[in-house]
């Protein structure tokens, strides 16, 4: 990209364009940057520069850049019906195959799809239908959410209530009322110095304890990211997660799985329900659904809760794109990628161990306090030098380094968080890893 157009682009971003999740005005002091092209685990921005992508997109990208398949999925799709509703009792061809393959992919009792554009919707999706199951069962006056601390489930005004950090509830003056928190398994950062499994356990002891404070009968639902990934990549420590199942079903409280970031191979299978046997009674999903080539999310139901709407008649929730046929396209496309090329196998045999033993070779490093992860997740605990003036501005000051060495990593308060494509390589491990040695360094220097 040549010095004029780069310059106009900035001008005209700072001029009609407020960037989600981004402090604008230290922004456009050094110039918005821009993506121009991206192939496998590789991005091009406007210098020319090549960045390894450490964090798929968000999350997201989990078959890589630039995968022809479902280019032309989404082009043939276009050119033969661009758009029809799944409203008046019609729909469309990949709609029905996407839902299909994915209530038959589906773990224990989940086999009706809701499709959403995206993980905010599947999530306020899942409370509209939560509430009105309740009704429908004679039970209205169980209303109230739990989620837990450092939980990220959405931007709308619910799902952000439910979200457990400060910085996305408290410019909005959010929660709304009715949503409660409990404490997440984060033994790092709870000063206790209990081991993971303690801290886990007492996690549940005072999640129990605040369910009978605020009555069973009053809450409707619990929502659960089995590894809580945008409040700092948590995982959850042995048998607690057991345990917050078996809570959450001895109160007839309904436990939402919320697989947006989890789902589709990242931890090594298809589902983390799977792995750890939630039998959730709805899920949510997004992200990799379409590897973010196009904007599509979905909630999953129990064939319980699905069978109570449809004998109650007319179901009066929907979006003018739920199932939109040129996403679905693209996730029919994605979803063969994942099976043909088995990266959820992959990710569990061979490149997620080689990524978290390399990973793990950093745990001795003087400003590293702690590293966790599972199969293609994992966070680096950065111990605060005292050159960081600001408490909790470590992670982004890292992830600034680490993109002038090359990779784009998440700062997330006093941590670095990482999720690659499922696709890459283990000489594109290393190249990671590399530098993430040469951040480090530099951050202490």
């Amino acid at each position: 990209m040549n010095q004029e157009t780069l310059t106009e682009l900035r001008r005209l971003d700072q001029q009609s364009h407020l960037h989600p999740f981004t402090d604008s005005g230290s922004m456009h002091k050094r110039g918005t940057h821009i993506m121009e092209s991206g192939s496998g685990c590789v991005l091009i921005d406007e210098t020319g520069h090549n960045l390894l992508d450490g964090l798929a997109g968000l999350w997201c990208v989990i078959v890589g850049y630039g995968r022809s398949e479902i280019v032309d999925a989404v082009a043939s799709q276009m050119s033969k019906l661009s758009f029809y509703p799944s409203f008046f009792e019609t729909t469309t061809e990949p709609t029905i195959r996407v839902a299909a393959r994915l209530a038959e992919r589906a773990p224990g009792r989940l086999g009706r799809v809701f499709f959403t554009n995206s993980g905010s919707e599947a999530n306020e999706s899942a409370l509209k239908i939560i509430r009105a199951w309740n009704k429908i069962r004679g039970k209205s006056a169980k209303k109230k959410i739990l989620t837990r601390t450092y939980s990220y489930h959405g931007v709308g005004i619910a799902t952000t209530s439910m979200t457990g950090l400060p910085n996305c509830t408290d410019p909005f003056d959010l929660p709304l009322p009715g949503y409660l928190r409990v404490p997440a398994p984060y033994a790092y950062a709870s000063g206790t110095g209990m081991d993971e499994v303690a801290y886990g356990a007492w996690c549940i002891e005072e999640t129990a304890r605040v369910i009978e404070s605020e009555g069973p009968d009053t809450i409707a639902a619990m929502f659960v990211e089995p590894v809580q990934g945008a409040g700092g990549v948590i995982l959850p420590p042995a048998g607690y997660l057991k345990a917050l199942r078996e809570l959450c079903r001895r109160h007839d409280i309904l436990f939402v799985a919320d697989e947006v970031i989890t789902a589709f191979g990242r931890l090594g299978c298809w589902f983390a329900s799977e792995m750890w046997d939630l039998d959730p009674d709805l899920m949510t999903i997004a992200k990799g659904l379409t590897s973010g080539y196009l904007p599509l999310g979905a909630t999953l139901l129990s064939k319980e809760i699905a069978e109570a709407f449809e004998a109650n008649g007319y179901f009066a929730h929907g979006f003018t794109y739920s199932g939109h046929p040129v996403p679905a396209a693209a996730a029919l496309a994605n979803l063969d990628i994942l099976e043909r090329e088995d990266l959820p196998g992959r990710v569990e045999r061979d490149i997620g161990p080689y990524f978290q033993k390399k990973l793990a070779t950093f745990a001795d490093h003087p400003l590293v306090g702690e590293v966790r992860g599972l199969g293609l997740i994992a966070a680096i605990e950065l111990k605060v030098p005292a050159s960081v003036a600001a408490a909790n501005m470590a992670g982004a000051r890292a992830a600034a380094i680490a993109r002038e060495e090359g990779i784009i990593v998440r700062g997330i308060r006093d941590l670095l968080a990482i999720a690659p494509p499922l696709v890459i390589r283990h000489d594109e491990v290393d190249r990671l890893a590399a530098a993430l040695g040469r951040t480090l360094d530099r951050l202490r220097d």
